[in-house]
C-alpha cells in the first residue's frame, strides 16, 4: 500500500513539474509581446476583453482598460468574451454594460455569450468574428497563456496587462492555477480541439 502511495504521489509530481515547466517556457516566450502602459500598445482593430467573476475587481479591472485603450484610439471594437451559461449569469452583457457606462458606445461593443475558457473565446474569436489582429486585455499573470493560444490559432496579437490594483492572497492562487491551465492550453494546441459551441459567423467588421 504505501509503495502505491509512493508511486502516485511521484507520478503528481512529475506531472506538476512537467507544467511548471510548460508554463515558464510559454511566459518566457510571449513576455516581449506585453505592454504595461497603453500609450505603449500598438493600435489594433479589436480588443478581446476575457470574462472573470461579475463584479470582482479583476472584471472591472480588464474593461476599464480596455475603455482606456478604445478612448486612446487604440482600437475601433471591444470584444467583450466570458460566460453565459445559466440563465441568470452573464459576464459578457456585464462588461458590455460596465464599457457602455464609461463612455464607449454601444455599437462599438460585441459580446461572445460562449467563451467559457481562454481557448474557446479565442478560437470563436478568429473563426466566428473573423478577429486577425487584436490586444488581448487581461492581467499579466493571464496573458502569456492567452498570447500562447492565439497565436497558435493564427491571430496577431499583443498582451495589455489589466491589473489596475494589487489583488492581494487571491494573486497566488491566480498564479498556481496558471500552471495547469496552461499545460491544459497546450493539449487543446495540440489536438486542435473545437469549443463546445461555434454557430455562424458574425464578423466584427
Amino acid at each position: 500500500m504505501r509503495k502505491l502511495q509512493a508511486i502516485v504521489l511521484l507520478v503528481i509530481i512529475a506531472l506538476f513539474t512537467t507544467a511548471a515547466g510548460t508554463a515558464y517556457f510559454i511566459a518566457r516566450n510571449q513576455s516581449k509581446l506585453i505592454y504595461g502602459n497603453v500609450d505603449d500598445v500598438p493600435d489594433m482593430p479589436v480588443a478581446i476583453v476575457f470574462g472573470a467573476g461579475i463584479g470582482t475587481p479583476v472584471l472591472n479591472d480588464r474593461v476599464y482598460t480596455a475603455v482606456s485603450l478604445y478612448k486612446k484610439g487604440k482600437v475601433r471594437k471591444l470584444l467583450m468574451t466570458g460566460d453565459n451559461s445559466h440563465l441568470n449569469y452573464d459576464e459578457p452583457q456585464a462588461m458590455k454594460t460596465l464599457a457602455i457606462a464609461a463612455g464607449v458606445p454601444k455599437e462599438d461593443v460585441v459580446c461572445d455569450y460562449a467563451g467559457f475558457r481562454t481557448y474557446d473565446s479565442l478560437y470563436r474569436a478568429h473563426n466566428i468574428f473573423d478577429v486577425q489582429k487584436a490586444i488581448l486585455v487581461t492581467q499579466r499573470f493571464h496573458l502569456p497563456r492567452a498570447i500562447f493560444i492565439a497565436r497558435q490559432l493564427g491571430l496577431s496579437v499583443v498582451g495589455m496587462d489589466a491589473a489596475l490594483r494589487s489583488y492581494g492572497i487571491e494573486q497566488i492562487w491566480y498564479e498556481l492555477r496558471e500552471i495547469l491551465a496552461t499545460e491544459y492550453a497546450w493539449l487543446d494546441v495540440a489536438i486542435q480541439r473545437k469549443p463546445k459551441f461555434l454557430g455562424k459567423k458574425e464578423s466584427l467588421y
